[in-house]
């Protein structure tokens, strides 16, 4: 099962299953222009599996049921249009009647596609590893997405001060050892496998979704997709 799921991502042909009529129909809609090329992967499909599973670090675990059968990973950036748009309008109701009912866990990983050279992107994210590190990482997450203003505008809303202000937000109790985390880089290596773990699998978009559970075809739904097509490939794979 894992040579299957390793094969059908990497070489980019998964459909998302029951959902396929709505994918293509909206596809144009919600894909963002941002893209990126589809190298092929180094890794085995054992570290493929393990990193797509898992927490990317252990105090950002995943949201929902680790009883789930169902996992959905969505691989985002912070700048991205189609991302913050998702976050805003199908996120809640995701995590409320298909997360928080235990039907699939959720994680979320890196895709740092709109780094200009101020890496605005990837710091965004290194950041919500350092609000991890006081127990506040998806509180980070959404404060971020909350903040949106764009990809690389001028002027930048994604700016060392900024970061730490939304540090101070969502309650992270030291902002002293969050600033020492963040200009650091102390999690510059994690982003960076994330990307890389979304290139070698071959994403090309943000947002890009991948649904697993044991013993099935995984399917991928790429763009912006509304609450209904998740449930109906969660329900299809539950």
């Amino acid at each position: 099962m894992k040579k299957t799921i390793f094969a059908l991502i990497a070489i980019g042909v998964l459909v998302a299953g029951g959902a396929a009529a709505v994918f293509m129909s909206s596809n144009a809609a919600t894909v963002p222009a941002t893209t990126t090329s589809k190298p092929a992967s180094s890794k085995s499909t054992e570290e493929i599996m393990t990193q797509l599973l898992s927490p990317s670090i252990k105090n950002a675990p995943a949201l929902g049921s680790d009883d789930a059968k169902v996992t959905i990973i969505e691989f985002g950036d912070y700048q991205c249009t189609w991302c913050h748009n998702w976050h805003e309008s199908t996120k809640d109701s995701v995590m409320n009647s298909i997360v928080d009912t235990g039907q699939a866990r959720f994680l979320f990983k890196d895709y740092p596609i709109n780094d200009l050279s101020d890496r605005a992107s990837s710091k965004a994210a290194e950041a919500s590893y350092c609000a991890a590190d006081q127990g506040k990482y998806w509180q980070y997450h959404d404060e971020v997405y909350s903040n949106w203003k764009g990809e690389n505008p001028s002027p930048a809303w994604v700016t060392p001060a900024s970061l730490k202000q939304f540090a101070t937000n969502v309650g992270v109790g030291d902002i002293d050892e969050f600033s020492q985390c963040l200009d650091s880089g102390k999690y510059a290596s994690i982003v960076s496998d994330n990307y890389n773990l979304a290139r070698s699998i071959g994403l090309d978009a943000t947002p890009s979704f991948i649904i697993i559970a044991d013993g099935q075809t995984p399917k991928l739904l790429r763009g912006a997709h509304p609450y209904s097509t998740f449930q109906s490939v969660v329900n299809d794979m539950s």
